[in-house]
């Protein structure tokens, strides 16, 4: 008997997703099918082999969502719509001519941050945020530091005023989830995308959206909001998740805790350990299918959609079969994908400099931060996409601030 396709929903890509990969690959093999919200067929690779041929051969499996065969199926109100986007694809979606050129202007713009800059900026979030919670003697790391600092950074990228920053992080969380109010969150990014762009158009400035402004050449508004969008949304939640997956690892296993007490040797290895474990984009969407074709085990046909499960290849016993290699300076991980589509470098490197900086600066700030709660009572986000946790509770002894209040 054939096994049944496998949801991509439910409790347990919360407790353990590492687990129900597993089980995964025994039932199915490398590349698995599963079923989306409302029944939606999809396959999900998990093999570490197939995810390299899956990202590194655009002509058999495109990122042109517009070769899906579901789409007649699909409801207007489909809360992964926003996800798979039809129509006016972003950078990470356009294909051929039209991609080199696009992630060309998107690169350039990140290269030009200046990275003493980017540290000053999230120094100065980092302490500020700091402050509002060290003179209190506990906190929830997560929605009171995580889910700030990134989009707070970006904001400042952008030339976004600091409360548009908050406001962009509740909308991208909420749209990320994928549960039944994403299309709200959607629309409230991109709302706040187009009304920033025209401010550009209008007004030029020292900053990422000016410099892709400038770069433009005959890509639309309305690709150039895509963009801007794709942007934000790799940086912001990921770059969270980045934060709160590797301090909850520096705070529960014990060959971390140096970094507890003013060392930082090991906060590199702790971030890179967390890109293998407990990938912050665990799954992904999607490729497609260019013509019928046989993958992984599995009869694929022209249309169908592949999603990249970044964490169960990563987690393949084929490739590291003992988990104590992930330590040190293994970086052969799908964290930041792969391929063409794969996240540009100076987007690695940025993020890497908000992660580290952001860590470092809060662990000197609380030096002996402790959780709060036994780590066993730690709960997970409710999404089969990100891996992160809802909250972090910490307790510590109560310190001054050092910085100014927060605006």
């Amino acid at each position: 008997m054939t096994p049944a396709p496998v949801p991509l929903s439910g409790a347990r890509f919360q407790t353990d997703p590492a687990a129900l990969y597993r089980e995964i690959r025994r039932e199915h093999g490398s590349v698995a099918p599963v079923l989306l919200d409302g029944g939606v067929p999809a396959w999900l690779v998990i093999g570490y082999r197939e995810m390299h041929q899956l990202t590194n051969d655009p002509v058999l499996f495109n990122r042109d969502p517009v070769l899906w065969n579901q789409w007649e199926n699909i409801p207007r109100d489909w809360p992964l719509g926003p996800l798979i986007r039809h129509r006016t694809p972003s950078a990470l979606a356009a294909v051929s001519e039209e991609h080199r050129k696009r992630p060309t202007v998107i690169s350039n713009a990140l290269a030009a941050v200046d990275f003493f800059e980017l540290h000053d900026h999230v120094e100065r979030y980092a302490d500020e945020l700091s402050d509002a919670v060290c003179g209190l003697g506990s906190a929830d790391l997560i929605a009171d530091y995580a889910m700030l600092l990134p989009v707070r950074v970006m904001a400042a990228l952008y030339g976004l005023a600091d409360e548009q920053g908050r406001d962009l992080a509740v909308a991208l969380n909420v749209w990320m989830d994928g549960q039944a109010d994403a299309l709200e969150g959607y629309v409230h990014v991109r709302n706040s995308m187009t009304d920033l762009l025209e401010r550009r158009m209008a007004r030029k400035s020292d900053d990422v959206v000016s410099r892709i402004v400038a770069e433009r050449g005959d890509l639309s508004d309305e690709e150039i909001v895509d963009d801007l969008i794709a942007i934000l949304n790799g940086s912001h939640q990921p770059t969270a998740n980045w934060i709160g997956n590797t301090l909850r690892l520096m705070l529960t296993e014990d060959r971390f805790a140096a970094s507890l007490f003013g060392g930082r040797s090991s906060v590199p290895e702790a971030m890179n350990e967390v890109l293998w474990e407990e990938t912050p984009v665990q799954n992904m969407p999607a490729r497609f299918a260019a013509r019928d074709t046989h993958f992984g085990g599995q009869h694929i046909h022209a249309g169908d959609m592949l999603l990249l499960g970044f964490q169960g290849a990563n987690h393949d016993p084929q490739i590291l079969p003992e988990r104590s290699t992930l330590t040190g300076g293994n970086r052969a991980h799908f964290a930041f994908s792969h391929g063409e589509h794969g996240c540009p470098f100076s987007a690695r490197e940025i993020a890497e400099v908000l992660v580290r900086t952001g860590i470092e600066v809060i662990l000197d700030r609380l030096p002996d931060v402790d959780l709060a709660v036994a780590a066993e009572e730690l709960k997970w986000r409710p999404s089969p996409w990100m891996r992160g946790l809802t909250a972090l509770p910490v307790r510590f002894t109560p310190t001054p601030a050092v910085a100014s209040p927060l605006s």
